[in-house]
């Protein structure tokens, strides 16, 4: 059964979300809040939590996953990026945005894409996720929080930890999050290309 953390969305409880830290360490897919609804996560390196995560949300190998940073020197170790890609970055970090990057060497080929080996990455500005990833200590494999039957993000914790309670190793709480998904910018190609316009502002972009 799912272990529940209600921690405070301003000045989260670092012994719960110590707690939550030692699932992710143990092998076990969390629901966490971030700055664009919940989301499943797990260790990126743990290949039965990434398997287990894929099925918990009802998709296969081939549906791209996202990973969360700490900060842009974390993102560096897991992406490749130019000086016009870390500018770009570093004006929309952290922040509602995912962007799709060249996947380096410490990205696990069966997390990219298949073909491109790409990867998408985020630094959240969550402040109870941001909490989470420092505890954790390096990044975490992340994908929406989307049951199989339905088209919208869950959003609250109440209801995630109900309908995947046997699934899940741990619900953190902290309220809940904005419905809006991310806005997601492709950084691979010659110049940015928005892939999704979402709550992250073009204007921040530069865009």
């Amino acid at each position: 059964m799912a272990q529940f953390f209600e921690v405070h969305p301003d000045n989260p409880q670092s012994r719960l979300l110590k707690q939550a830290a030692a699932l992710l360490a143990q092998g076990g897919v969390l629901a966490v809040p971030t700055d664009s609804s919940y989301a499943l996560v797990c260790h990126l390196d743990d290949k039965g939590a990434v398997d287990r995560m894929r099925r918990i949300r009802g998709v296969d190998d081939k549906h791209p996953m996202t990973l969360l940073c700490r900060d842009l020197r974390e993102l560096a170790n897991y992406a490749r990026v130019d000086n016009p890609q870390y500018r770009l970055l570093k004006a929309a970090t952290p922040g509602p945005y995912t962007f799709v990057l060249e996947a380096s060497k410490e990205v696990p080929r069966r997390v990219s894409h298949p073909s491109r080996k790409t990867i998408g990455m985020r630094v959240p500005a969550h402040h109870t996720l941001q909490d989470l990833l420092a505890l954790h200590g390096s990044a975490l494999l992340a994908t929406t929080l989307i049951a199989a039957d339905e088209t919208e993000p869950m959003n609250d914790a109440h209801d995630i930890r109900e309908r995947f309670e046997h699934q899940l190793a741990g619900v953190v709480d902290a309220g809940a999050c904005p419905s809006e998904p991310t806005t997601v910018v492709d950084l691979t190609g010659e110049v940015p290309t928005v892939l999704r316009q979402g709550r992250g502002p073009l204007e921040r972009l530069g865009l």
